[in-house]
């Protein structure tokens, strides 16, 4: 580079070398997670802090004072046979004798073997194993205690820190108690080799199935489903007896708390705005598919009709299970927000959910009621009236009772509405009214929501709706567990998993078609109606839910036909978890960033809740005007 001096009457022209850019290594050691880093180096790049240093001239010339470091080069002293066979001196403070650092600068143009040379602490950092470790630990959030020798012990993030340690102990602890004392009042039943025993290994070991599926971003209840199988089919747990109605009544409370949530999601106010937008998108597609596994399943299997609509009333709901975890992603990231397309997915699925299990309730009190046939037919308008009924009222009760400003109003809400729930769920079905129980669940916590909206909560940071969301955590590996258990491969036909498969494809695709086609006038364009379609093929939690009711309705009294069509709805229900749910899961994770338009701004969900459920608020599509295929909305 060179420079022209201007002087009166001619121009000199003078060399330059340009000026370095230099850093200069902090003192400040790495901190990762809030700790200090055990490979913590001098030459991390992440602790420097990158500075221009001014230069000084010698003979003429303009040289650096300090040795030029890229992130991509390595400290002089724990490299000094480098630099010495690249014709350096060096004195004993590392630093070449002249003053004058390596000329070389490491660059794309250079060999790998040379970007290769990191240093150990770098290279242990970028291992699969140092990476799948981190992985695994969870963020604490704030600075923790640990005993003196425990970094030395167990080194970070090979092992738990201690307050993970610390509270896998205690949960341990607590369970070895329990199990003490439910020893001490049951006796051999809670012993090894006990149904309840063996009740409590496969839960413990669904929670642990679960979160290894969970790190490869697949959905949890899908390694819960897995353990199951694999439990009963290598002989790990038999249940039988009384424990079939233990079982039963632990799927109904997980249904309690499934319904609960869906109704906690519905934003009053998004859906008074969307009133119309979102019952089309929700339930014309759930007829459709409910149609298509009715006719498939009696052409293909032999299912009487009225199991046909049984069997595609649970398969037609949508897995808020599945679909929430992956969109609330691709709502932090931006995609889709300026459309409230993720927010709308959810908000669909939780009505789909609720009319899955309000009809399914119905069908199957018709099914196996003794009534006459008159009171078949007015069972289903009763069930509907009756249920929504008790759920208003219950929500209006929830508004006075107890009192907003009570210190204990968040424990009270909480047992109240679940207690409403049970006994919804419970008592209609020993009245014979099992349709009625699951909309009041629903009716109750959705009316509930709205009154206490207008006290003050927000849909985003109600309490209540986190509890539940805690419930979920304890009953989500105790439901997919137990559905698990329900398979025996040995006794699977082939030709039934081969007709249920194709059963299963046919209604996924035509539900698909027609969410496209109905979707028309709603504002999306051709790419957004293609993911919103694509992601309601996810089947998991309603499908676990109701799948083995049937069977438990005809176990003891039912006739051997009877048996062998609920035989097919529990095995549809299970092949369309394996098939779907972690398909759904890849194609929202795959196809988000391609189909959806992404904001300049990530949203981050702030508040004092973690889990930043998404809520309705931001769904904006009435008022938004047909958009081309963008790269990108502004803010």
């Amino acid at each position: 580079m060179t420079s022209t001096l201007e002087v009166p009457g001619n121009e000199l022209t003078v060399p330059q070398e340009p000026r370095r850019r230099v850093s200069i290594a902090s003192d400040t050691p790495t901190v990762v997670d809030g700790r200090l880093s055990p490979y913590h180096h001098s030459d991390n790049h992440e602790s420097r802090r990158r500075v221009s240093a001014a230069s000084c001239e010698h003979d003429g010339r303009r040289k650096s004072i300090l040795v030029q470091h890229t992130p991509d080069t390595m400290s002089v002293s724990s490299h000094h046979s480098h630099y010495v066979n690249h014709g350096f001196q060096f004195e004993g403070t590392g630093k070449p004798a002249n003053g004058e650092g390596p000329h070389k600068k490491y660059s794309t143009s250079e060999s790998l073997h040379e970007k290769l040379k990191l240093p150990e602490s770098q290279r242990v950092e970028k291992s699969w194993l140092f990476l799948f470790c981190k992985r695994c630990r969870e963020d604490e959030g704030s600075q923790a205690w640990e005993p003196p020798l425990w970094q030395r012990l167990c080194p970070y993030p090979f092992c738990p820190s201690y307050r993970q340690f610390a509270r896998i102990l205690a949960l341990f602890l607590i369970g070895v108690l329990c199990w003490g004392i439910v020893y001490a009042v049951l006796g051999e039943t809670a012993a090894p080799g006990g149904q309840l025993f063996g009740l409590a290994i496969l839960c413990i070991a669904a929670h642990f199935g679960g979160w290894l599926m969970s790190l490869t971003t697949l959905p949890a209840l899908i390694g819960m489903l897995m353990v199951g199988i694999l439990f009963q089919n290598v002989g790990l747990v038999h249940i039988e007896g009384e424990y079939n109605e233990v079982v039963v009544v632990l799927r109904k409370i997980a249904l309690v708390i499934i319904l609960t949530r869906a109704g906690l999601d519905l934003d009053p106010a998004a859906l008074k705005r969307l009133r119309i937008t979102v019952p089309k998108l929700g339930l014309v597609p759930w007829v459709v598919e409910c149609v298509v596994m009715a006719i498939m399943t009696y052409y293909l299997l032999g299912l009487p009709w009225i199991w046909g609509f049984l069997l595609g009333s649970v398969i037609a709901a949508v897995s808020p299970a599945v679909v929430v975890s992956c969109l609330f992603r691709l709502r932090q990231k931006g995609y889709g927000v300026a459309k409230g397309i993720p927010t709308l997915i959810i908000a669909v699925s939780g009505i789909d959910d609720a009319t899955s299990v309000a009809v399914f309730g119905i069908i199957h009190s018709i099914m196996f009621t003794s009534e006459t046939l008159l009171f078949q037919i007015i069972q289903g308008p009763l069930s509907i009236i009756g249920g929504i009924g008790f759920g208003v009222l219950w929500g209006i009760l929830l508004k006075y009772v107890p009192e907003k400003q009570d210190p204990f109003v968040v424990p009270l809400r909480i047992l109240m509405l679940f207690g409403g729930g049970l006994i919804a769920v419970l008592g209609s079905e020993s009245i014979g009214y099992g349709g009625a129980g699951p909309l009041g669940c629903i009716a109750a916590a959705f009316v509930s929501l709205y009154f206490w909206s207008q006290q003050g909560w927000e849909v985003e940071d109600n309490p209540v709706a986190t509890a539940f969301e805690i419930f979920w955590m304890i009953f989500e590996p105790v439901l997919f567990g137990l559905t698990g258990t329900q398979i025996k491969i040995d006794e699977l036909e082939p030709h039934t998993v081969t007709i249920g498969l194709a059963c299963l494809v046919a209604g996924i695709v035509a539900r698909i078609i027609f969410t496209v086609i109905i979707a028309v006038g709603s504002k999306l364009n051709l790419k957004e109606k293609i993911f919103v379609a694509l992601s309601w093929m996810a089947k998991a939690t309603v499908q676990a839910a109701l799948g083995p009711v049937a069977m438990d309705s005809v176990r003891d009294s039912g006739s051997s036909q009877d048996k062998q069509y609920a035989e097919y709805v529990l095995v549809i229900c299970v092949l369309s978890i394996l098939l779907t749910a972690p398909i759904g899961a890849i194609i929202i994770t795959l196809s988000g960033p391609r189909l959806l338009k992404k904001t300049t701004a990530p949203v981050i969900v702030e508040g004092w809740r973690r889990s930043a459920r998404p809520s309705l608020r931001d769904i904006t599509i009435i008022d938004e005007e047909e958009d081309g295929d963008g790269d990108s909305v502004p803010t």
